[in-house]
């Protein structure tokens, strides 16, 4: 937030227009009450060149956004919640609504509510903020909410792809340990030697090796991944061990 105090303060409008608008939108921050040095300071340049009035209605839209950018620096702030980037202005209560309409007429538009007896009016939208910093001027701001924003969705994505990763090898390795049991239990009864060459074929290549999946154990074979899951379903359903989901059930 300093950072982006510290680009707007240092835009300095060249049009008495835009200069008187800015002001106008410093309101106390241009009178002594700056909430920063840096915006003390543009206060301080504010004041030098001719004096021009400005009134919102009827301003033409760089005094507008010149405006909006003093009272951004006097009463804005800015932060990256969980759920994304969150821009307010904190007014005087009877300011909210009127502020909200003023930002919907530049396309701007914000919610408003009323906190602790002040106004607050507030952008959630990634889009309306990036717009809003963009159009102020706060370009190295704007680069770097941007690059925020994609290093955490990137992050959000990799931890959804590991925690998919994580839940798919529990379901592997748990059918697997389900699968040697079963095959244990048809070779310890004899029942083993009754099967067709190909299910034996699969029987001693997960017996050997534990661990590797359906294709591995396809190649080892030189069965089709169907063949070899048909086959080792064939030998749990011959031990009698429980499907996935079913609790209770019993071992014979």
């Amino acid at each position: 937030m300093a950072a982006l105090r510290g680009e707007l303060a240092a835009i300095e409008p060249v049009r008495a227009c835009c200069r008187a608008a800015e002001r106008a939108g410093l309101g106390a921050a241009a009178l002594g009450e700056a909430p920063t040095a840096a915006v003390a300071r543009l206060a301080v340049r504010l004041e030098h060149g001719p004096r021009v009035d400005f009134t919102w209605d009827g301003a033409a839209g760089h005094c507008r956004m010149a405006y909006l950018r003093g009272l951004f620096l006097a009463r804005g702030s800015l932060s990256l919640a969980a759920g994304g980037p969150h821009l307010e202005f904190m007014v005087q209560a009877d300011e909210a609504v009127l502020l909200a309409t003023r930002l919907a007429a530049v396309e701007l538009p914000a919610a408003w509510r009323l906190r602790r007896g002040a106004g607050v009016v507030t952008w959630k939208r990634t889009e309306t903020i990036v717009r809003f910093l963009r159009a102020s001027g706060a370009s190295a701001a704007v680069l770097e909410l941007e690059s925020r924003l994609v290093a955490r969705a990137l992050r959000g994505q990799l931890n959804r792809a590991l925690n998919a990763e994580t839940a798919n090898l529990g379901r592997m390795a748990a059918a697997a340990t389900r699968q040697v049991r079963a095959i244990e239990r048809v070779d310890a009864d004899g029942r083993l030697t009754a099967q067709a060459p190909r299910v034996r074929a699969v029987a001693r290549a997960r017996l050997a090796a534990p661990e590797a999946s359906l294709g591995e154990l396809a190649a080892e074979t030189g069965l089709s991944r169907p063949a070899v899951q048909r086959a080792l379903e064939r030998l749990v359903a011959l031990a009698g061990e429980p499907a996935p989901g079913e609790r209770g059930a019993a071992l014979p």
